[in-house]
């Protein structure tokens, strides 16, 4: 059994976008329902939610978004930027509790009081642009994570996967020149015309060209493409790019089930999904895994996601 992290904080349910709104704080109480439903929490190590430092969100996100983000919500605006983007007074305080809530299981890792970590955090953070928010993210959280494992932690080989439905737009234009992180994504092209990104010429620009691979699905596709793309397309990078460490945007809105995706992936595909990363992660990046939830927005499917989820990080 590996020793497994779970961040989460009721602070991150103080973010409220309105009663509309498909990302909503009852996403992460579903979600941790379904991990105490399941036994796992006394199994599981705890990661204190710390506010990120801001030196680390900067070398992300530029200075004067950043200001302008935390003006806007302490100013009583229910949205930034974007009819998408619903904030509140607390919005800004909570994203930088997610941001550096990331960034302690990263240190938990690097430090081996943990091996791997799930993060149920909210706001997301995957379309986060460095100067403009999007699709209900702000701060980037995987992006900054990938910064802070370069620049405190020297790791030089970093693998970002990504299976949310939607492309995440931010952390690829966020890396695409730089050859020491990779960036894998599969989604649904088209969807729902958002965010527009992700086709497979994009591979990256100038020293990074080669460094991202786009492997979109179409409308209605399910469990048998999700994995002939991850047996003939992710698995054989791993052992060419060899990375020493793995992040992943965990978005479980490609389910059936999910209002916002088109296409047809079982639980049991998701189950499968963590597990095989699992595998290549022990051969290539010493088990190091960091789990971030991205999308998501079946209340009712949540906490068993959640839950097969966290606890095949816990079997390792």
């Amino acid at each position: 059994m590996k020793k497994t992290g779970i961040l989460y904080d009721k602070r991150f349910l103080l973010h409220d976008t309105g009663p509309y709104h498909p990302e909503m704080a009852a996403r992460l109480e579903a979600i941790m329902q379904g991990i105490k439903s399941g036994g796992l929490l006394e199994k599981l190590i705890s990661v204190s939610a710390k506010p990120a430092d801001l030196k680390w969100i900067e070398t992300i996100h530029e200075p004067d978004y950043i200001q302008k983000f935390k003006e806007v919500c302490l100013s009583g605006c229910r949205e930034f930027e974007s009819a998408d983007n619903q904030i509140c007074y607390d919005t800004y305080e909570a994203a930088r509790l997610a941001a550096g809530g990331v960034l302690e299981a990263v240190d938990m890792v690097m430090e081996g009081k943990i091996d791997n970590a799930f993060c149920a955090v909210r706001p997301p953070g995957h379309h986060a642009e460095s100067g403009q928010s999007m699709g209900f993210c702000y701060f980037n959280n995987v992006a900054i994570a990938a910064r802070v494992l370069q620049r405190k932690w020297d790791i030089k080989k970093i693998l970002i996967i990504d299976f949310d439905v939607h492309h995440g737009n931010g952390t690829q234009h966020l890396f695409e020149e730089d050859p020491f992180v990779y960036y894998f994504s599969t989604h649904q092209h088209p969807s729902f015309a958002f965010p527009g990104t992700g086709r497979e010429f994009e591979k990256g620009r100038l020293a990074g060209l080669g460094f991202t691979k786009n492997c979109p699905l179409l409308p209605g596709q399910g469990d048998k493409e999700l994995k002939k793309i991850y047996k003939t397309e992710l698995f054989p990078l791993f052992a060419d790019f060899k990375p020493e460490f793995v992040l992943l945007s965990t978005g479980f809105d490609a389910h059936i089930d999910d209002v916002m995706s088109d296409l047809k992936f079982s639980s049991d595909c998701f189950e499968w999904i963590i597990k095989e990363i699992i595998k290549q992660a022990n051969q290539y990046a010493n088990g190091r895994i960091i789990s971030v939830l991205e999308g998501g927005y079946s209340l009712e499917r949540l906490p068993e996601l959640a839950k097969t989820h966290a606890a095949a990080l816990l079997d390792g």
